[in-house]
């Protein structure tokens, strides 16, 4: 067999991006440890297509300002691409290439019939107005209308992005084709056919993970402490549902600041104060009920769990040694490098790879679009049983992965979800 032929660094339009380069390099890792055919490698490590779209948008004072805007689509093997769409300043093409890489074996650990996908546009959305957001959707819809669609394409919320957000690319869809699509998003409001339990499902399927490590660890979650970087819709929710466990949540971060709270923060109190009218930048800094401490303290503070549910790369060789947990969750995506990775190996952290412990959210928007095309309904609990049923046998595999090949458990995930994009692509064959 001769080795495929990779696009060289020089060809490759996303090897600028540091996220990117982190995705390939954990690729490189598997297909190392899994004797991955070299064609099906090569063919993974380049996203199958992407579009790139600068699009004008009329301010509210008047002037047009032009956005940068990203769909790239990793994979169409497995089904309809299923990720994601974020607005955030950072946003390049080689970050969102990474997120749909990883969003391809997220689905696959979880046996979802999708592909991996991601989208994004470099804006802050904090300083645009609602009418300015819903006119940059609505101008983005249209943009990459050629390459979407609910046996194509389905895009659901992410960073920067909300329900409403999934409303107006919904309705600006059905205005494209004559008729009422919800299935073409995901966590999008109930009322408009999104399903009850998606916002919390990421966070839900956090913990549902977590407990399953303490057991595993034989450690009880009942006064057991937790740090979560980041109180967005993500790591609020963890913060709730770890509170459910009894566990102690004893320091927060966001993106303003970070605070700590030796004896337990009160987290509904900690919400109020970030809903309050006053609080117009909807941060945890100013809470009366913990202490401010620097940010880079917080992945440093003791606590049983870690969760850092916010940005990639934010645990790197340089801090991961300084770790004081026993559990790390990684509720965001990419959040730990694989520098930081080979400190971990020589500690006792359990670690809960991305690509499993936050599938949450793509496993209930697979509901979500279900229910859509089916027109049928579930309830909450019957969501939130099926999800905590597909998270634990998820869990299961890859620690029976782990310890059967002698992995770690990132490799472990990381293998069983490209392996399973992979035999997809052998079963289909290479099309002339």
């Amino acid at each position: 067999m001769h080795p495929a032929e990779p696009v060289s660094k020089s060809d490759n339009l996303y090897e600028s991006s540091p996220v990117y380069r982190m995705a390939a390099h954990q690729l490189r890792s598997v297909a190392a440890a899994v004797d991955l055919d070299p064609g099906i490698a090569a063919r993974l490590a380049v996203p199958k297509r992407s579009l790139v779209t600068g699009f004008p948008v009329r301010m509210d004072d008047g002037h047009t300002r032009i956005f940068m805007g990203y769909r790239v689509q990793h994979s169409l093997t497995s089904g309809p691409s299923k990720g994601g769409l974020r607005y955030a300043p950072s946003v390049d093409l080689g970050e969102v290439a990474a997120l749909a890489m990883w969003m391809s074996w997220k689905c696959g650990i979880m046996n979802l019939p999708f592909a991996g996908a991601k989208g994004g546009i470099a804006c802050d959305p904090a300083a645009l107005s609602p009418d300015e957001k819903e006119r940059l959707t609505r101008r983005f819809t249209e943009e990459v209308l050629a390459i979407i669609g609910p046996r194509v394409d389905v895009m659901a919320p992410d960073l920067g992005t909300d329900e409403q957000t999934m409303a107006w690319i919904m309705d600006t869809y059905s205005m494209k084709v004559g008729y009422a699509c919800p299935e073409i998003v995901t966590g999008k409001p109930v009322e408009l056919g999104g399903c009850v339990g998606r916002r919390e499902a990421t966070g839900r399927g956090v913990v549902y993970c977590v407990r399953a490590a303490l057991e595993e660890l034989r450690l009880d979650p009942v006064g057991a402490t937790a740090v979560v970087q980041g109180f967005g819709n993500v790591g609020s929710v963890t913060c709730d549902e770890l509170i459910k466990l009894g566990v102690k949540v004893v320091a927060v971060g966001d993106r303003y600041g970070a605070l700590r709270n030796p004896k337990g923060i009160d987290v509904a109190a900690l919400h109020r104060h970030v809903n309050a009218p006053a609080n117009t930048r909807k941060t945890i800094v100013g809470f009366p009920g913990a202490d401010e401490i620097a940010p880079d303290e917080l992945l440093a503070t003791p606590c049983t769990v870690l969760v850092p549910a916010a940005l990639e790369r934010v645990i790197t060789g340089s801090n991961a040694a300084k770790l004081r947990c026993r559990v790390l969750a990684e509720g965001a995506n990419g959040p730990t490098t694989p520098d930081a990775d080979a400190v971990l190996a020589n500690s006792d952290v359990f670690v809960i790879p991305d690509v499993l412990c936050n599938a949450g959210g793509v496993t209930v928007s697979y509901f979500e679009w279900v229910q859509d095309i089916q027109q049928f309904m579930w309830s909450e609990e019957d969501v939130n049983n099926e999800l905590r049923k597909l998270m634990l046998n998820a869990f299961a595999r890859v620690r029976r992965q782990a310890a059967e090949r002698g992995l770690s458990n990132r490799l472990a995930a990381l293998s069983l979800g490209v392996q399973k994009v992979a035999t997809e692509k052998l079963k289909r064959g290479l099309f002339p």
